[in-house]
């Protein structure tokens, strides 16, 4: 059985005291990425610290590398959280599926023959680190990883 909930927190509400957040369903990559984008311009970027552009798309990789693999291989992308945190940001993307990947504990290291897939684990563990992944009550799961920020000097 799919789960329905919709665990994604994005801003988008503009309120004249700040920014309110509002549960918004996240269905798709594109969906992840241009919410994740905007968590970084909104959230993690001040004055004083500016995230590199390479820096937001190694981010942007590995969130797309995530709900990928949660449309294709996890029963539907449930949610799709981005924390900021000192560092960068944690992500956390949730599935339907129970299933723990093999692939996500791998060395990196790419395969050695190309079969139209089997890139994105080895980007997502170069890219990021702390990577976790949680049953969730009720169903599915939920893979948690930081991917650090690089800042502008």
């Amino acid at each position: 059985m799919d789960r329905i909930d919709t665990t994604a927190f994005a801003s988008s509400d503009r309120t004249s005291g700040g920014t309110s957040m509002t549960a918004i369903p996240i269905t798709t990559a594109a969906m992840a990425r241009a919410h994740v984008r905007a968590v970084v311009l909104e959230q993690w970027n001040t004055p004083s610290r500016r995230a590199t552009e390479t820096a937001v798309i190694d981010l942007l990789l590995v969130v797309s590398e995530l709900a990928a693999n949660a449309v294709r291989h996890g029963g539907g992308l449930v949610g799709v959280e981005a924390t900021p945190t000192s560092e960068g940001v944690r992500l956390a993307v949730h599935d339907n599926s129970d299933v723990v990947p093999a692939a996500a504990f791998g060395s990196g290291g790419l395969p050695p023959v190309h079969l139209g897939n089997g890139y994105g684990w080895p980007l997502i563990i170069r890219l990021a680190r702390d990577i976790a992944i949680e049953r969730r009550p009720g169903g599915g799961k939920t893979i948690s990883v930081l991917v650090p920020l690089q800042t502008m000097p």
